[in-house]
C-alpha cells in the first residue's frame, strides 16, 4: 500500500514594512499590497526613525523605502542603518519618484537591494518585492539603463559631504553661508571645494555647478 502524498505547504509570505512620509501614498501602497499574492504588510512608517524602530521589533523580510522622508533622517541614511546591523538585516527596496544618478548611487552604496520608480506597474512591484526577499537585485528599466551607462562611463565619485556642499553651491550661496547651513567651518568648505574642483576637472564655482548638472550629480 503506497503512502499518501504529503500535503503541499505554501511558502511563507514575504513580510513587508512600508516607509513613506506621505499618508495618502502610504495608504495606496497598503491597499495595493493587500491584494498581492504571497505578500504580507506587517507595518508602516512615516519617518526613517520610525522605520528603524519598527524593523527592530517586527523583523520584516523587505522594507519598501521612499528616499525623501521630510524631517529627520532620509531614506538613504535609514537604509544604511537598516543594512548595517550586526544581526539579520531586512532587504531594502527603494520605491521613489527620484531617478537622478546621485540618488541611485547613494541608495545602492547604502545597501539597497533594489531601486524602483513609483511609475512601475503593480506586477513589476510585486515581482521586485519577491526578488528582493531572495536577495536579488531589482531595478526599474530606466534605473538599470543609468547604472549600465555609469559603468561604461563612470561619473566622479563624490562623498556625501561633497554632494551637500555642491547642492548648496548650486543655490548660489557663498562659502560663509554654506558653512553656516552645514554647521561646519569656512575653512572646511574651502577644502571640500578644492576636492570637488579636482574631481570634476574645473576651477570655478560656476564650472562645478555646470558639470554637476550635466552629469546629474545634484539631487
Amino acid at each position: 500500500m503506497t503512502e499518501p502524498a504529503a500535503p503541499r505547504t505554501e511558502p511563507a509570505p514575504v513580510r513587508i514594512l512600508v516607509c513613506d512620509d506621505h499618508v495618502v501614498v502610504r495608504a495606496g501602497l497598503l491597499a495595493l499590497l493587500d491584494s498581492a499574492p504571497g505578500i504580507e504588510v506587517v507595518g508602516e512608517a512615516g519617518t526613517g526613525e520610525e522605520a528603524l524602530a519598527l524593523a527592530a521589533r517586527l523583523v520584516p523580510d523587505v522594507v519598501l523605502m521612499d528616499l525623501q522622508l521630510g524631517e529627520g533622517i532620509d531614506g538613504v541614511e535609514t537604509t544604511r542603518r537598516l543594512t548595517a546591523g550586526a544581526g539579520p538585516s531586512p532587504h531594502v527596496l527603494v520605491l521613489t519618484t527620484y531617478d537622478t544618478d546621485a540618488d541611485i548611487t547613494r541608495a545602492i552604496e547604502a545597501g539597497a537591494t533594489g531601486y524602483l520608480l513609483k511609475a512601475e506597474r503593480p506586477e513589476e512591484l510585486f515581482a521586485a518585492i519577491h526578488a528582493a526577499a531572495r536577495g536579488r537585485t531589482a531595478l526599474s528599466g530606466p534605473v538599470a539603463s543609468r547604472v549600465m551607462a555609469n559603468m561604461r562611463s563612470p561619473r566622479p565619485s563624490l562623498t556625501d559631504r561633497e554632494r551637500d556642499i555642491l547642492a548648496q553651491l548650486a543655490t548660489g550661496l557663498g562659502n560663509r553661508e554654506i558653512a553656516r547651513a552645514l554647521f561646519i567651518s569656512e575653512a572646511t568648505v574651502k577644502t571640500h571645494l578644492r576636492r570637488i574642483y579636482d574631481k570634476l576637472g574645473v576651477d570655478t564655482r560656476a564650472g562645478a555647478v555646470a558639470v554637476a548638472k550635466e552629469q546629474r550629480l545634484l539631487p
